[in-house]
């Protein structure tokens, strides 16, 4: 209960804020870098376009507290090159490992 009513408070907040950086003396702040949570606020706020009620606060509670996925480990990658080269041998696998291990996940 208490983190729906956070939501709904930052819903709020952002909601006043957006209508306060109409106003002249705003126009500073608007332009001001987002930081990761503002960033989040505003992609989840224009999902959750056309959606009310109930079903916009759990909309938004899941949205906000979803965590971004996890950056691909070198022991991550390495188990998932290993898994692929089964069959390959000698210079074929080093090959293909050296390949795989360079790519950017």
């Amino acid at each position: 209960m208490k983190k729906i009513i956070a939501v709904i408070a930052a819903v709020a907040a952002f909601a006043s804020a957006a209508s306060a950086s109409a106003a002249p003396e705003a126009a500073p702040a608007a332009s001001a870098p987002k930081n990761s949570q503002q960033s989040k606020m505003a992609t989840c706020n224009a999902d959750a376009a056309g959606k009310k009620g109930d079903e916009r606060k759990a909309f938004m509670k899941d949205c906000l507290s979803a965590k971004p996925a996890a950056p691909v480990t070198q022991q991550t990658k390495m188990k998932t090159c290993n898994a692929d080269a089964a069959g390959k041998k000698g210079d074929e696998r080093k090959a293909f490992m050296k390949e795989c291990l360079s790519a950017k996940k």
